[in-house]
């Protein structure tokens, strides 16, 4: 069985029940909306943070109705995000299909965001948990902060893991916790096993997001973006802080900050990729992530049942082995 079919294994039924919640909630009968609802149905991914929710709230008790209902909205609240995301960054892609704004424009793009957040908000009152509402407002602020911090870091002109982190925290990471989260809460867990669920959950994220932008220093068609495409947009990720960090010389940080800045040619930024892959970057930021992805397995209970311990060993390799 590959990865995707173990970590479904433990809650086939239930992920079920949430994909026929999740297409009755990106359903509309007005003009225009109900055409964005129905093409970002159809292009959903793999289904990985409500997976996560699902799981974690077997592994601490049973599957609810909250535990949908919150899964549903941190699905939905990061669908809103990423139709956002793609505005600001003026994207015609999202993993290698046409981006919402790309097939419409800017302005449905962000009021077909908006629809989705309200949505979001919505589910998660249907919980009636305050405490999963507060989680959902928090994940919202989190993501935009994340978002704010980013496009600061652009004018900076020294080279921070620290920010790095800080920024994926917010952003990534702070997906990946809160379904961890929600679905300890959900099943009524302890403090201790809820923060414990968060901790799982952020290792998870910070992992998730540098396989990504390890991504970005390899052609790949099915990511349907370019070689360096982060780099397009003044962002400078893991890899390249390492080699800034440790093996750069003066040229090659004013070529960094002329990337920061949106001044570098694409043949520059061609020749900057090749440099830190060849100074070590990747295998740096490759080690990074397996770091974060023990993490995550040792944080999980001596006494979890078999199939789900099997579920999240599971989940957990396929964030740092996927292919796109």
């Amino acid at each position: 069985m590959d990865k995707i079919g173990l970590i479904r294994k433990p809650i086939e039924r239930e992920l079920s029940e949430f994909k026929m919640l999740f297409d009755t909630a990106l359903t509309s009968t007005a003009p225009i909306l109900g055409d964005v609802l129905g093409y970002i149905r159809k292009r959903n991914g793999k289904m990985m943070r409500p997976m996560l929710v699902l799981l974690m709230a077997k592994l601490y008790g049973e599957i609810n109705s909250a535990t949908l209902h919150s899964a549903l909205s941190l699905e939905l609240l990061h669908t809103a995000s990423l139709v956002h995301d793609d505005v600001v960054d003026k994207s015609d892609k999202r993993r290698g299909q046409a981006s919402v704004n790309a097939l419409y424009d800017n302005r449905v793009s962000v009021l077909v965001g908006d629809y989705m957040l309200a949505t979001s908000l919505r589910h998660a009152a249907y919980t009636k948990e305050i405490e999963l509402v507060d989680l959902v407002a928090r994940l919202g602020q989190n993501l935009s902060e994340g978002e704010i911090v980013q496009l600061a870091n652009t004018s900076n002109t020294y080279f921070s893991e620290e920010v790095y982190f800080d920024v994926i925290r917010k952003k990534t990471a702070a997906l990946f916790t809160a379904s961890a989260e929600s679905g300890a809460l959900s099943a009524k867990a302890s403090t201790d096993e809820v923060g414990n669920a968060a901790l799982f959950g952020e290792m998870i994220g910070i992992a998730f997001q540098i396989k990504d932008d390890i991504f970005d220093y390899f052609e790949n068609e099915e990511l349907g973006k370019p070689t360096g495409n982060d780099m397009l947009e003044g962002k400078l990720t893991l890899p390249a802080l390492y080699v800034l960090n440790h093996q750069a010389d003066e040229a090659t940080r004013e070529l960094a900050l002329r990337i920061r800045s949106l001044k570098a040619s694409q043949e520059e930024i061609a020749s900057f990729v090749s440099y830190v892959k060849r100074e070590g970057g990747i295998k740096y930021a490759d080690k990074v992530m397996h770091d974060y992805r023990d993490k995550a397995l040792g944080l999980l209970p001596a006494q979890t049942d078999e199939s789900l311990r099997a579920a999240l060993t599971a989940y957990v390799d396929y964030v740092v082995d996927r292919t796109k």
